[in-house]
Order: structure tokens, then sequence, then C-alpha cells
């Protein structure tokens, strides 16, 4: 941009002059148009440029370039991209240059500095990228060939070594001090003051003592200070009032240091590194040799010792003195009374290929009376993707449960038919011939086998068998073998609608000894008999059920009379639960609700304070009388709480319980409903403690068969022992697995063994009086998953384990 013609009168003229302006520039003022004295005074203005050097920073060669962003792609100077701090130099050719003002004229950036162009002796000039502004500009241009080469090849640093070498070579002379006379200023008096002199007289003291004591020796004894009146003398301090000395000022010195922290880690960082020694034995002269061995220290020596050293030799050679006793005694003691079986051995396998084929074991229970036999539930191994591009097929076939006997593993000995795939099921704790269960779509499902005890018993026994099968032909043997298991319907079903969303995970039968009310109260069960039970689903609920007939005021009975007309049961079907089928509604509705947030828990295991171990078989006698009380039973629908005398209230059952939720968490919650202060509804209680323990789903929440207030865990990578009561966490939490655990389970037998089933098909032993921080022993098992664990005490000396 041209200077205007004020700022080109106020400017000194040892300055430069203004740059040319264009065509539409005004003329001077007092020169006539095309006079020679104006075309002179023109042409020499624009003979002169602006002076725009860093002459007055000591470099006249620099001169500050601002190059736009056209010009930058032009000359191949891009800031950052072809010109960085690192290599911020680039030779431009002269020609380009000029090249760039004829084409550009006055736009060109170089324009400014043409005439400095034109006169540059070189072909090629430097442009320096100057990234730190020290000149202005992000860019500058050198003017002189001597500045350029000394930019671009600086000296060499031993040029500089020889001049500072040359330096130290001038020789130095030196000029001894001269002694000056001493001129006070006045610090003599600071001194004098400063120091300290004896106001007091000095007191001598002399001590003495009789000639003949010196070099005796000397002997100390005990004395009782208490004893003697000068034995011991306190010096207390004391301030003394003649004396009070007030404190003007002091002197005192301050250092300031850095505030020190030391640390310290575990981490003992070591370097490899090879080295090497050499060595040689010291040896004696021949005069050394001569001299010690002709003495008479060491034949005193080695007569001193000969008859110890004789001593030591006979007893290493009578025994070893290496030798570990403690370890050959217990080898001796093992080898004389024979090692202890602790490992698990295979008793009886359970096959079948029409049931059990690419199928998953969900749950196994133990017949409570009936010794050797077990009811096993499997499902299909579908993801749920799968699941729902094959459910027309899944609606033609249901899995059911299949009882198997120890006296014959290959043919099951019942069926129980299954509207859907079961995933937990128990037996009645009071009636083993009552068998509940859940099932993948959220129904409970009952069923009645009261009329099949006899085959089990058979199955159990043998049947007679071998007397009707000893004179037939094989083929006839065969062919009865391979007859199908009798298949039982199912009694009743609960209603779909009212039931859980989603997969039923869990179910238990309440003890026979109490019931619950709709609040949740416990109340004295004078039925004797089991009548309600519990189940939880991952949709966040828990319910309980009753057994008993339920009145539905809703329904009228023109409808009802008509629904009975329409659903009847067939004829081989038990009505013991006839009231119930498709009706069945839960008894309570409970949810675990969070504190923090507004969600709700997702239980997948339940574990009451009140259970049914069943461990050891019945006597017979018992078992008679079980099937004698069974036989004379109410039907399920004329058991009622007579309500002339109200239920006797428990209070000593507690109504607390453990839950194992789909995400790891550990809850110890209250199952009785209160009341909502605004809606007046009945609500579920918040979980009083939670716990984050597991890093997966909890698979396994038990009671200790010999401690109820001991609770063993399982879930993801790790378990966890718990003391009902104990707030602050569990009592032990083992480290995590190498392996997924999927199931757990107590010892029947010994309090401190539990047994955990991984995914990779081992068995982990723990036995906490041996060892806490890893399993006494591993065993597998198959190459599957285990996914169910089931001990039996069948006498003192076996377990069985499903």
């Amino acid at each position: 941009m041209a200077d205007s013609p004020t700022s080109a009168k106020s400017r000194s003229p040892t300055g430069g002059a203004k740059k040319p302006k264009g065509k539409g520039s005004p003329k001077p003022k007092g020169s006539p148009k095309g006079s020679a004295k104006g075309k002179q005074k023109l042409s020499g203005k624009k003979d002169e440029e602006p002076d725009l050097s860093m002459a007055s920073m000591g470099h006249p060669e620099i001169f500050p370039l601002v190059l736009t962003e056209k010009t930058q792609e032009i000359f191949n100077c891009r800031a950052d991209i072809d010109i960085t701090a690192d290599s911020p130099y680039k030779l431009v050719k002269k020609e380009d240059i000029i090249q760039d003002m004829k084409t550009r004229a006055a736009i060109s950036d170089f324009h400014p500095i043409k005439k400095l162009i034109q006169d540059y002796p070189g072909e090629e000039l430097l442009i320096v990228f100057d990234r730190e502004l020290k000149y202005g500009q992000i860019f500058y241009l050198i003017a002189t060939e001597e500045a350029k080469e000394s930019i671009l090849n600086p000296p060499e640093p031993e040029e500089e070594e020889g001049e500072f070498k040359e330096g130290i070579q001038e020789d130095y002379v030196y000029k001894p001090p001269v002694r000056k006379p001493w001129v006070s200023l006045g610090s003599e008096k600071e001194i004098e003051e400063e120091s300290v002199k004896e106001s007091l007289a000095t007191i001598k003291y002399m001590i003495s003592r009789p000639l003949r004591e010196f070099g005796a020796r000397i002997k100390f004894f005990n004395r009782n200070a208490s004893s003697e009146k000068y034995g011991y003398v306190e010096c207390t301090s004391y301030q003394d009032k003649n004396f009070t000395i007030r404190q003007l000022e002091r002197d005192t010195g301050i250092q300031v240091v850095p505030q020190e922290k030391e640390a310290g880690t575990q981490t003992k960082w070591t370097y490899p590194k090879n080295e090497g020694t050499q060595y040689y034995p010291r040896e004696f002269s021949d005069e050394e040799k001569n001299k010690y061995l002709s003495s008479e220290e060491l034949k005193n020596f080695i007569l001193s010792v000969t008859l110890r050293v004789e001593i030591a030799l006979q007893q290493n050679e009578i025994m070893d003195a290496f030798f570990d006793d403690w370890k050959a005694l217990a080898e001796d003691e093992g080898a004389f009374a024979g090692k202890s079986d602790v490992f698990l051995k295979e008793y009886q396998s359970f096959t079948d290929l029409h049931y059990l084929k690419d199928r998953t074991v969900s749950c196994i229970c133990w017949h409570p009376t009936i010794y050797g036999i077990i009811a096993v539930s499997v499902t299909e191994r579908l993801s749920y993707e799968e699941r729902i591009q094959q459910s027309g097929k899944l609606l033609l076939w249901k899995a059911p449960i299949l009882f198997w006997s120890f006296a014959d593993p290959i043919h099951p000995q019942l069926m129980l038919e299954c509207p859907e795939d079961i995933y937990c099921f128990q037996f009645s704790p009071s009636d083993p011939s009552i068998i509940a269960a859940g099932c993948i779509n959220g129904q409970v499902v009952l069923w009645d086998i009261s009329q099949h005890e006899e085959r089990l018993l058979n199955a159990k026994t043998g049947g007679g068998s071998k007397r009707t099968t000893a004179n037939m032909p094989s083929f006839m043997v065969e062919q009865q073998l391979a007859k199908e298991p009798h298949m039982v319907r199912y009694c009743a079903v609960s209603s779909i609608e009212y039931g859980h969303r989603s997969v039923i995970t869990d179910i238990q039968w309440l003890p026979d000894t109490f019931e619950v009310n709709r609040m949740g109260t416990v109340f004295e069960n004078r039925a004797g008999i089991c009548v309600q039970l519990i189940t939880c689903s991952s949709d966040c609920s828990v319910f309980f059920w009753d057994l008993r007939f339920q009145k539905l005021g809703f329904q009228p009975s023109a409808e009802k009379k008509k629904d009975d007309k329409i659903i009847s049961c067939p004829s081989e079907v038990p009505t013991t639960f006839k009231h119930l089928d498709l009706s069945w509604r839960p008894h309570i509705k409970l949810s675990l609700p969070k504190s923090d947030t507004g969600g709700e828990y997702s239980p997948v295991k339940i574990c009451l304070r009140e259970e049914h171990h069943h461990s050891r078989i019945q006597d017979r006698s018992q078992l008679q009388i079980r099937q004698e009380a069974s036989k004379d039973k109410l039907p399920y629908s004329e058991v009622t709480t007579p309500s002339v005398k109200p239920p006797k209230l428990l209070e000593n059952i507690t109504t607390n319980f453990f839950v194992g939720t789909e995400d790891g968490e550990i809850l110890y919650t209250d199952w009785k409903m209160e009341r909502d202060g605004d809606s007046g509804r009945l609500i579920s209680q918040k979980p009083s403690n939670v716990y984050n323990i597991h890093d997966g789903i909890v698979h396994t929440v038990q009671r200790s068969p010999f401690f109820k207030d001991i609770i063993l865990t399982v879930g993801g990578w790790n378990f966890a022992i718990w003391k009902e009561g104990v707030t602050s966490g569990p009592l032990l939490q083992s480290s995590c697995a190498a392996k997924r655990y999927t199931v757990g389970h107590w010892s029947l037998s010994r309090a401190g063994v539990f047994f955990i089933g991984r995914e990779d098909g081992n068995i982990d032993i723990w036995d906490l009086l041996e060892k806490t921080h890893e399993p006494s022993q591993t065993q597998n098992v198959c190459i599957a998953m285990i996914t169910c664990i089931k001990p039996w005490i069948y006498s003192c000396m076996s377990v069985y384990y499903v």
C-alpha cells in the first residue's frame, strides 16, 4: 500500500523515499501538469525506496517480509510444511522473484524491496522462516552474500576452540598482595559488645586422694539409694526471683529447605549383567609350613581335639544327620495304615440318546424317601436367537423330567410331561409324591406321582426282573428292556398372565411348620403339610404361592361352571390340583427396589433361614408311616385354616433371607410387606444390605448343613462365605480363579469342606481347615461345564454326588 503525501513530508531526509504510487494517486502541489520539474521530482521519488532493514537492531542485511499464502505456494515456502523450525532456510532464485514482480506488479510481496533484489549480486536469495517473530514478521530476507554464507555455512567449532586456547596461552603475571594499614570503621565496637566477659570471680576447687589409691582395683557394688541420706539427690530447676532477665532482642537464623518425602515400593528392579571373578588359593611358603608344623601349639591342639573328632566320625557313620525323621515317620504311617481315599470315583453314569442328546442338565434332585432314584431336568442348548428361530419345532416336543434308578442306568423309569423347559424343581418335604417346578416361560407346574411310587420301588429293588427274564430268549429280553417309560402328565400349571415374565431360576418349599399371609406375617401352619412355596425370576420379582383353594370373588358362578365343563382333565391325570390349573396366582408379589436409583435388582437364587436338607435316606418304618399318612390326607383343595380360632402368630421365625442377583450382588432383605403412606398400597421393603462381591451371575446361595448362619455364595470367578448378622462383608472371599465358577455345594459330612464346579469340567474341593487360599484338590469330571452338584449320604463311609 502506498504512503500518503503527508507521511512523505513528515519523514526525515535520511530515511528512504515513499513507495511509488499507482495510477490513481494524486499529484504533488505547486508543479504544473506535464512540466519538466514535476517529472524530475516524480522520477526521483520512484527511484527511492523505504528503509525496511533491521539496521536499528544492528542487522542491516536482514529485511522482514510479509508473504501471503499465494506467494508461499508459488515459491514452495509454506510455513510448517515446506519450511519448519528445524529447517528454516529456503533459497529462491533471483530470476523467479523478478518474474513474479513483473507478473503481479505492485501486488507482489517483494515489490517494497524491488531495487534491493535487482541490485543483489548473487543468483539465489535466502529466505529464513522466523517462527518466533524475532524481527517482527514470520519471514525475513538476507540481503548480502556474506550473511547468507555465514548462515548456511556457520564457522566450525574447532576454530572457536582454537581461539579459546590461544586466549588461555597468555602468560599470567602474579602480583603479590600489598600490605596496607588497617582503617577502623567501627566494627570493633560491635564485636566488643557481643563478646562475653566474666563479671563474677571464679571459684577454684582442688580434689585430691591418697597416693595408695592410685592404680588400685575398683570394686562396684549395689546400694539402695533410699537407705542413705545422700544416696540420691535431685537438683530440680526453679525460678530465682532475685534475677529477672527480660529478653529484648534475639538473633535467630532461618534456613529454607525443600520438603522431602520418602516413598517405597515392593518392586526391585535389577539389571542382569555378566560378571566374572578369578581367585587362587593363598598358600603358606615352605618356611611358614615348616614353622607351623613343628610348633608346639599345633601338636597340643591336635592332642586336645583328637577324642572329639573320633566321636563325631563315629556318630556320622551310625546316624545320618540330614535325615528328616518327621517325613519318614509320616511315610511309615501311611505305608502301614494305607492312604485315605480322598478323590472322587465314578460310581454310575446315566445316558439316553433320545432325551439327553444335545441338551443341558438344568437341575437334579434325589428322591427324598426312595433310595437310588434321582430326577433330572434338561433344557435345549440354544441361545435366545436360536430359540426364537426354532420356536415352531420346540412347540411340538418338550424335554420331560426323567427318573433314573441305579439298578437300570440305561432306561428311565418314569417321565414327567412338561409344558415348557424346566430350569428348577423340588420335591415336597412333607409329601415326596408332589413335585413343583419352574418353567422357562415363568409358569409354575405341579405333578402328583403317588400312583407311580410302586413302580419306582420295583425299579429300585429290581422288581423281580431276574425271575421273569431268566428263561427268556435274548431278543425278548431286549424288547422288554427297550419298552418306553410311562409318561405322567402335570396336574396343574399357573396362570401365565399373573406369573413371572421371565424364566424361573429358583424354587423352594416353605417348611410345614409355618405359613405366610398376604402381609408377609408368619403364622402357625395347622395343616401339618407344606402348602406354600417361593419362586424367583430375573424379571426383578419374588413370588409366594399357596397350594390351597383360592376364592376368586370377581368370577361369576355361571362362568365358573362353564369353564369346568369346557376344561376337563383326562382320566389318568390326578385331580389333586384341579382347583389351581390355569388359574393359580401368586399369594405375595415381592420386588427388590434399589435404594440409590429407581431400578430393581434381578434375583436368580434365594436362601431362606428355614430350609430342608435332604441328606440321608429314611428308615423303612418312617417310609411306611409317611405312606400311610399320605393315603389318609385331605385333598389340597380342602386344606383350609379354621375361621373359628385365628392362627397363632410365630415371632421366632425370621423373615429375612439372602438373594443372589444376575449382576453379582448379594442382598439381605425381608419379605414382610409395608403400606405406603400416600397411597396405602402394600409395597416391598428395600434390601437392608447390598454387597458387590461377585463379578458375574450368582449360581449358588446355600446355607451350611451344620451351621444355619453360615452361607456359601458362588458366582463369576470367585466365591464367598458369609455369616448372618455380620454386616461388614464376607468372612472369606476367594481370589479370581482361572476358570469361571458355575455351581457350588456344601459337604454333608464335613463342616469345612465344599465343592465348586467350573466351566471346564473340573471340580475344586476346598477344605478350609487345610487351606484357605487354594483348593485342596482339583479333579476333572467331564469335558463339559458342571451345571449342578447334589450330594447324598447313604452311610457314614460313603457319599454320593450327582
